[in-house]
């Protein structure tokens, strides 16, 4: 009874004692050895109680509110590589469901100093860069191409099929819906950090839900794209349908995943961002610099996809854009179920011989690379109908 009411007010006294903001912490091994205790609390708990509940519940504010909130991940990636801050996510990960399962303290405790090591390696790691103003410009950088690379990707890809299909006049549609959701993303991220106390584990639900419903936009796209591949396909489709009522249709369609794509990354960026203004300090200047530099990357990208595809023949564009799209949901599919795994809606089942591949969404997990394998496997199927229809229409 004297243990459980301590690991009670071990607890209590944990939950309860806010973290700070990161620019109280001098140095980010202030910020690990923090999250050490409250870890190492939620052994106390776990080990004295078996209250696996309670025990996980530490476990998430060590991850949502230090980890995350504090900018540790978005170091990491920076700093580090987006393969350790994949590999601390799922010792995360790894953890809880020692917990869940009630396994032996020995395996919990174990993890847990695994967990830890890697917390303070990477908390020493990130100390030992002596931040300067070029590597806050170098991490503002990153943060806007990487999280903007895909919806760059996505955009660029649909405006360049409009044009090169001859329907150019609703490229306008995309574009306002990328705008929309670059406004949406702005005002969910200032909702998020001012007027609701939405928990970290949510705001995960959300973003992995928004993948998960760009997936299965992205694969309609895409299978529509390469049914017209076939510069015949396309002419009867134009000639032989009421156009304006299909038009319209496949414009939402298109519309929505210009919209999930960009609005999927749009709030975790601004969320980064936050983070990474709050450490700047006297370096904002630099910050601004990387914005503004990572903007006109991502404009030559577009550049490129937007413009170059009009010296591609059409049938190699079509599929062209067509295997993009499946790439791209492919990798929303991964990302999707990593954010929900990350909120404990998803279980975690590690797979040893696969290692994370952060652009291409691959991450070790049974669950993450189940709906992928899916995924490739449907991508294969369209791929040969519509070939096969294609030779017996001709």
């Amino acid at each position: 009874m004297k243990n459980t009411a301590l690991s009670l007010l071990i607890l209590l006294c944990v939950l309860f004692f806010p973290a700070r903001a990161a620019s109280t912490y001098a140095t980010w091994t202030e910020i690990s050895d923090e999250m050490a205790v409250v870890l190492n609390a939620s052994y106390d708990v776990y080990f004295s109680t078996k209250d696996a509940a309670a025990a996980k519940e530490l476990v998430n504010k060590a991850y949502f509110e230090f980890y995350e909130k504090l900018g540790v991940e978005r170091a990491v990636m920076s700093y580090v590589s987006g393969k350790r801050a994949s590999t601390v996510e799922y010792q995360f990960a790894a953890v809880k469901r020692l917990m869940t399962d009630n396994a032996p303290n020995k395996e919990v405790r174990a993890c847990l100093d695994g967990l830890i090591k890697m917390l303070k390696e990477d908390g020493l790691a990130l100390d030992g860069k002596q931040e300067s103003g070029w590597s806050y410009f170098v991490a503002s950088l990153l943060i806007l191409l990487r999280e903007g690379f895909e919806a760059i990707l996505v955009v660029a890809a649909i405006v360049a099929y409009l044009v090169r299909s001859g329907n150019g006049r609703m490229s306008r549609v995309v574009y306002a819906s990328a705008a929309a959701a670059v406004l949406v993303s702005m005002g969910l991220a200032l909702a998020l950090q001012k007027f609701f106390t939405i928990s970290g584990a949510n705001q995960e639900i959300l973003e992995g839900v928004t993948m998960l419903l760009a997936v299965a936009v992205l694969f309609f796209v895409s299978n529509w794209m390469i049914s017209k591949a076939e510069s015949r396909a396309w002419k009867t489709y134009i000639e032989g349908k009421v156009a304006s009522a299909i038009t319209a249709g496949n414009s939402f369609a298109l519309a929505s995943a210009a919209f999930l794509a960009v609005f999927r990354e749009g709030a975790e960026t601004i969320l980064f961002y936050q983070a990474l203004i709050a450490d700047a300090k006297d370096h904002m200047d630099v910050v601004w610099g990387g914005i503004a530099a990572a903007s006109l990357g991502l404009v030559a990208i577009f550049a490129v996809i937007r413009f170059g595809s009009l010296r591609i023949p059409l049938r190699p564009f079509f599929i062209g854009t067509s295997v993009l799209m499946y790439l791209m949901a492919v990798s929303f599919a991964g990302g999707g179920v990593k954010e929900l795994q990350e909120a404990d809606v998803i279980a975690v089942t590690p797979v040893s011989f696969i290692g994370s591949v952060d652009i291409l969404g691959i991450y070790p997990t049974v669950e993450t690379l189940l709906p992928q394998a899916a995924l490739l496997l449907l991508a294969a199927v369209s791929f040969f109908y519509y070939t096969r229809k294609t030779h017996a229409a001709a």
